[in-house]
């Protein structure tokens, strides 16, 4: 009887292995794809593929530095861009998760010297774009075609030698610099009239954390974000001297077609900044499914996961995508998606979710001349139609 029991017991680990197993799906269309897309002697992309916590991809493609042949992995360190916006927004919620601040409030309850812009303009509104805050085009009008007309109150800001002062890699402003001329812009919209993305507003949530906290974002951050959910190798990245161990070179083709070094000399945070990792990724991936932060973390996820406002971004055409705390929330052929992309000097992210099937989409490219999007495209086409 013993023995029949431990065969039994054998078999339904054999049987329960297999099944494991088969259940695994077969990548390698879909690592030949990645490679296709992603040159294996050229800069390239940091992809992690997950489906409830399980790596189905998680590896590098192409090169993390051109110039010493440092092959891509699963552990550099990307540049996030725009997709360090959710993580302002976590820190914006956990501060009033602490009773810190009220989210309806006025901005300037607790941010001193702003100007009077002559409507309330809540929290809540900057954390949703619909708070009639501008863009980059309100520092500078670099790059701008020819006959741009400024918006009205735009600072037009200029360098020492007297052109459009250059916002990436050529004219440099310090952190405490840049938010004294963010504290200093008007409002281009009505509050709560029309959503418009605005970067300003993040750096002005950035700010909004460092007054009331008493921190920066960085510190703030690690100390209640990345601490608690094991995410070792997250920072914001707000010193521009320091050394990134394992970090990933930003790199742009040129009109020749032949790669330059593509790196920012700024570093204030907010509207971007964030440096992260595949592994820490997908930990802040699993806190929307089981969390961890904040006083009552399920309630503080069911509110993080609601539309900032009823206002739908680009109404013109057609689609009703939500924005809620730094995610697009929309409804696609392969159910609903929370998802954000990135772009800026050597960084070039999307971030997909679906929470149906707890299945992460994440593309991190130091190549800016690669499209993330079209490759995130093909794994979603590859998880849901193969």
């Amino acid at each position: 009887m013993k023995t029949l029991c431990k065969l039994t017991a054998l078999t339904f680990i054999v049987v329960f292995h297999s099944c494991i197993f088969a259940s695994t799906p077969d990548t390698s269309e879909l690592n030949k794809t990645l490679s296709d897309l992603i040159p294996a002697q050229e800069p390239g992309c940091s992809v992690g593929v997950f489906e409830n916590g399980r790596p189905l991809i998680k590896k590098g493609f192409g090169l993390a530095n051109a110039e010493l042949n440092v092959p891509m992995s699963d552990n550099n360190v990307h540049r996030m861009a725009s997709v360090s916006k959710q993580f302002v927004a976590m820190a914006v919620h956990l501060l009033a998760d602490q009773g810190k601040i009220n989210l309806e409030d006025d901005i300037k309850a607790y941010v001193p010297g702003l100007p009077d812009y002559g409507k309330r303009v809540s929290i809540e509104s900057i954390i949703g774009h619909v708070a009639g805050m501008g863009d980059y085009d309100m520092i500078s009008s670099f790059g701008a075609p020819d006959g741009y007309v400024a918006p009205k109150g735009a600072l037009n800001l200029n360098a020492v030698s007297g052109h459009p002062f250059r916002i990436g890699n050529e004219d440099y402003l310090s952190v405490a610099e840049f938010h004294a001329l963010v504290k200093t812009l008007p409002l281009v919209l009505e509050p709560n009239t029309e959503w418009r993305y605005s970067n300003m507003g993040y750096v002005m949530l950035a700010i909004l954390v460092e007054e009331v906290s008493g921190l920066t974002l960085r510190e703030f951050s690690d100390k209640h974000i990345f601490t608690p959910l094991g995410m070792s190798d997250t920072f914001f990245a707000d010193h521009p001297t320091e050394i990134v161990k394992n970090r990933a070179y930003g790199y742009v083709k040129n009109d020749n077609g032949e790669y330059e070094n593509n790196m920012t000399n700024l570093f204030w945070v907010g509207d971007g900044g964030l440096h992260t990792t595949i592994s820490d990724m997908q930990k802040w991936d699993a806190q929307f499914y089981n969390p961890k932060l904040g006083s009552n973390p399920k309630a503080l996820m069911q509110t993080f996961m609601l539309a900032n406002s009823p206002l739908t971004i680009n109404p013109s055409d057609g689609a009703e995508t939500l924005y809620a705390n730094g995610q697009m929330l929309s409804n696609t052929d392969y159910g609903f998606r929370a998802a954000h992309s990135g772009g800026w000097l050597g960084a070039y992210i999307m971030y997909r979710r679906y929470p149906e099937k707890q299945f992460m989409n994440l593309v991190m490219c130091s190549n800016v001349s690669i499209d993330s999007a079209q490759i995130a495209d093909a794994i979603d086409k590859w998880y849901f139609e193969r």
